[in-house]
């Protein structure tokens, strides 16, 4: 369970961080491209939601990596989880239907979640 832990959480925190900072260093201009939906929120909150993506990438690595307060990394995923499902929902708000990406993300986050407490 612990090498499956790390498979999944490793390349979820990868997608996270990659992401989050995108949305924390780049102009709402060169996101638009890849996220259409950025035109629906404001500037600070984008770069907030950059900021917990890249917090939540630490929190499923760091804290199993450490030992130190282990339980943080279900914390984040199941966070993900959550962030996820409020992403389905501002897709379906915007009448966006490619909600395929944030389903897959769910699953994967709570699979971590899950794997997370088998550590």
């Amino acid at each position: 369970m612990n090498i499956a832990y790390w498979i999944v959480a490793g390349l979820l925190a990868l997608f996270y961080f990659y992401a989050g900072t995108l949305k924390v260093i780049r102009s709402r201009d060169q996101l638009r491209p890849m996220m259409a939906w950025v035109d629906h929120i404001p500037l600070p909150a984008l770069r907030a939601l950059g900021t917990v993506e890249v917090l939540g990438a630490i929190g499923l690595i760091l804290p199993p990596l450490t030992g130190i307060a282990p339980s943080l990394a279900s914390a984040a995923a199941i966070g993900f989880v959550l962030l996820q499902i409020g992403a389905i929902a501002v897709h379906l708000r915007i009448e966006d239907r490619r909600i395929a990406l944030n389903a897959g993300l769910i699953v994967t986050a709570a699979v971590t979640a899950w794997l997370a407490t088998r550590l």
